[in-house]
């Protein structure tokens, strides 16, 4: 147990058996690094695969589900097991990333991910009946739940303080790039009836480029600690952070080893376990808050209020998804200049009253290209806050040797919740349509659930800002003991 004093002074002048050597020539250039925030961003956008598979694959079956509809003849129920089933399989990628992440690591975990949406993406296209087709959208889930626990890990393992809640939006960013990405695929591909196989084939061709990236960036200095391996932790966080505040790092990153090596004990303590309950509630209300069945469904939603079928429900969600985009790259600047609590808060705010103007706009059937502005409204108030902020909350909220377990527990949750929003969406706009004549109902349900969100992030979510992994875990360890500060004396629950 005497981790600390096992290698109390690293002699940066042995050789480093790295697998990562890049640009390290000589000991004399190395002792000279300083901070690269280049070669931070440039880690971060490639290890942001998991953002970047979620968004390029929930788009594509957006774009192709009108024609799926027709092609296998699909039913309501039918069109939410097309959608659903890939959540399914993104259930199962948090159970199998219990062994990945922690035992392998989480840039390996990654490369398995796109290699599963790789084998998938040709197995979509080549499907002949429903069934075949959810089989393989069940695979293509298993590498996006794998890719979307290791890849928020890795970014917040490897980013400063002061700049993680920027990196760790790099996988939001990546997202919108994935659904634009797969949203102008589906247009050009929607002049075919045969178009959709071709949507899910260009999978392959992103996939094949994020393997490449994967292969060059360094593993989590983080994960290396924890597996002993403290000369390459190392040489990472000084490529980081400069040669004295990677020493302070390393120390710390093996101080918290020392606190923590019973990780699955540690999840059960009173402290965390409230902190594994704070960040499975708030991934689940990440999905069910409706924004997400409105993008995911956006050119059945614009057909239904009038906009026709096929190519122009894609070309018309476009709009969308470019405002998705310049709010995605707004939330850089807004999660480095304001708390994570207020953003989170104001953004909820604004996602319930997109949903009620989306109610009003169908009950009194205004006109159909209204119906983009309560979407316009959730979608970027979704993007602005909860849709990065509950990643950010959640990559920070658990001890380091804890992390991977307790975010494959929150992702396990995460994705069933998303499974059963997913099925049951088209069903309960069926209901409502066939029963009251317009689907309001539904949004009325989701101005609700953000409600509770709403009350939910006011009352439990911790500001974690500005603070290191470690000081987050001093602060829920001291919690358990009920003092609300963290090892610095600075109180995180309440400041803004």
């Amino acid at each position: 147990m005497e981790l600390i004093n096992e290698i109390p002074n690293l002699d940066l002048s042995a050789s480093f058996n790295l697998k990562d050597r890049d640009n390290m020539t000589s000991f004399s250039n190395y002792k000279k690094q300083v901070p690269k925030k280049f070669y931070i961003f440039r880690i971060v956008l490639v290890a942001s695969v998991g953002g970047f598979l979620f968004g390029y694959d929930g788009s594509v079956i957006t774009g192709a589900l009108p024609f799926l509809t027709e092609y296998f003849h699909l039913s309501a129920t039918g069109q939410g097991v097309a959608v659903s089933s890939a959540a399914l399989g993104a259930i199962v990628g948090p159970l199998g990333s219990l062994k990945f992440a922690e035992r392998i690591g989480r840039r390996k975990t990654m490369i398995v991910a796109v290699i599963c949406f790789s084998v998938s993406a040709i197995g979509n296209a080549l499907s002949i009946t429903i069934w075949d087709f959810a089989f393989w959208r069940f695979v293509t889930g298993i590498g996006v739940g794998l890719a979307m626990i290791s890849s928020p890990i890795y970014i917040a393992e490897l980013s400063p303080p002061k700049i993680r809640g920027q990196m760790v939006n790099m996988n939001q960013l990546s997202n919108v790039l994935g659904i634009l990405l797969a949203v102008i695929a589906s247009y050009f591909f929607s002049f075919s009836g045969w178009g959709w196989r071709w949507m899910f084939g260009s999978e392959v061709i992103p996939s094949v480029l994020l393997a490449v990236g994967l292969i060059f960036i360094p593993e989590s200095p983080i994960w290396l600690s924890v597996h002993g391996r403290f000369k390459e932790a190392l040489y990472i966080l000084t490529k980081i952070n400069g040669v004295s505040q990677a020493q302070n790092e390393l120390h710390a990153i093996k101080t918290e080893i020392v606190k923590e090596r019973d990780t699955s004990a540690e999840l059960l303590q009173p402290g965390f376990k409230r902190a594994l309950i704070v960040a499975i509630i708030l991934m689940i209300f990440s999905q069910i808050n409706g924004v997400n069945m409105m993008l995911t469904y956006a050119p059945t939603i614009l057909a239904d209020a009038g906009i026709k079928m096929g190519t122009n429900a894609i070309l018309s969600s476009i709009p969308i998804f470019l405002f998705i985009f310049v709010c995605t790259i707004i939330a850089f600047y807004l999660i480095k200049h304001f708390s994570r609590r207020g953003l989170l808060i104001t953004s909820v705010l604004f996602m319930a009253v997109g949903h009620v103007i989306m109610a009003i706009n169908l009950q009194e059937h205004w006109p159909p290209l209204y119906t983009l502005i309560p979407m316009s409204i959730g979608a970027g108030a979704f993007t602005l806050g909860l849709a990065p902020l509950s990643w950010v909350i959640v990559s920070e909220i658990f001890p380091n040797s804890a992390r991977g377990k307790g975010l494959a527990i929150v992702c396990f949750f995460l994705y069933l919740s998303s499974f059963i929003t997913s099925l049951a969406f088209p069903i309960l706009t069926h209901w409502f349509n066939s029963r009251f004549n317009n689907t309001s109902g539904v949004y009325w349900i989701f101005f609700c659930i953000c409600i509770g969100c709403l009350i939910f992030s006011y009352k439990m979510i911790p500001e974690t800002k500005g603070f290191t992994l470690d000081q987050i875990g001093e602060f829920w360890r001291a919690h358990s003991s009920g003092i609300r500060k963290n090892r610095e004396g600075i109180p995180l629950v309440k400041r803004f």
